[in-house]
């Protein structure tokens, strides 16, 4: 392997759960790359549907990793903690990459070398239909902490990320049953430049019965423990610790609304004091410099 490529070289990491089918598919989509990966990690979180022998008759050059129901969180993690190569992509197993998604990232990353994070457009297929994504799900490119702030601005399936951010950012919040990317994604975007692929590079497959959206009732609740974590951290500028205070302030009182309709006041007061007291809490601490490229 040359320089270049070893810079180039890719690990894949895909938790799965009981979704065997879906899983060969996504599988078979890595394999139809025009850059083709350097390792391939499947991360079984306690699949009970036969998965580890499909993947092994189907896909034996797979790292095929085992391990207890613990939540996607800790699949991805585990998959990241074990791969080998510069650049880590993540792929739900229930989307499709398109054939040149790790090539055209790439290119793009090259454009601008001191960028270590990717993302690109992508098609969304809701119960076998193609939808229109909204004007608030248009994505970004460069700063995009603010766009991080209300919603999920990027897609797990979507991501191509260099090893190094993970060692400076950390990795998903294994305590959050829901919204672990939009954590992940607000703690990225606050230290490091995104770049955009504009074409769609990935199927995006929703309407799933066991999607974690319709697992959870206001799923807000997840954005604010997120918000509060990163604004007691430290480390952010004042104009982000501002506006990051604003959206807490305004999913709080959203989330407060719902929880005071389902007789949880305990938690709605719980809500208010945390609320008051980071208003009260002044920002500290700013950015260092971006790290050194690594492409």
């Amino acid at each position: 392997m040359t320089s270049a490529e070893s810079q180039n070289s890719v690990t894949v990491v895909i938790p799965t759960f009981n979704r065997r089918e879906l899983l060969l598919r996504a599988l078979a989509s890595v394999y139809q790359q025009s850059l083709q990966p350097t390792q391939v990690i499947v991360v079984d979180d306690g699949s009970t549907d036969g998965t580890g022998m499909a993947v092994k008759n189907h896909y034996p050059q797979v790292e095929y990793l085992w391990q207890p129901n613990r939540g996607v969180s800790s699949a991805r993690n585990s998959g990241i903690g074990i791969a080998r190569h510069p650049w880590i992509a993540l792929l739900d197993n229930d989307d499709e990459w398109l054939p040149d998604k790790l090539e055209t990232q790439f290119a793009r990353l090259h454009r601008d070398p001191h960028l270590q994070v990717c993302h690109c457009e992508e098609i969304w297929i809701r119960n076998g239909r193609r939808v229109n994504q909204g004007k608030r799900h248009a994505k970004s490119e460069g700063d995009l902490f603010l766009e991080c702030l209300p919603l999920c601005a990027m897609s797990p399936s979507s991501v191509l990320i260099h090893r190094t951010v993970f060692d400076q950012i950390g990795l998903f919040d294994e305590q959050l049953p829901a919204c672990e990317d939009y954590d992940l994604w607000l703690r990225i975007t606050a230290h490091f430049e995104v770049a955009l692929v504009t074409e769609p590079q990935i199927l995006k497959y929703g309407g799933h019965a066991d999607q974690l959206s319709r697992a959870f009732w206001g799923m807000d609740r997840f954005r604010i423990r997120a918000l509060q974590r990163l604004l007691t951290a430290g480390g952010l500028r004042s104009d982000q610790y501002r506006a990051a205070l604003d959206m807490l302030a305004s999913k709080t009182k959203v989330y407060a609304a719902g929880a005071q309709k389902r007789g949880r006041l305990d938690e709605v007061k719980k809500l208010n004091r945390i609320l008051q007291r980071l208003t009260d809490t002044q920002p500290v601490g700013r950015l260092s410099s971006l790290p050194e490229s690594r492409v």
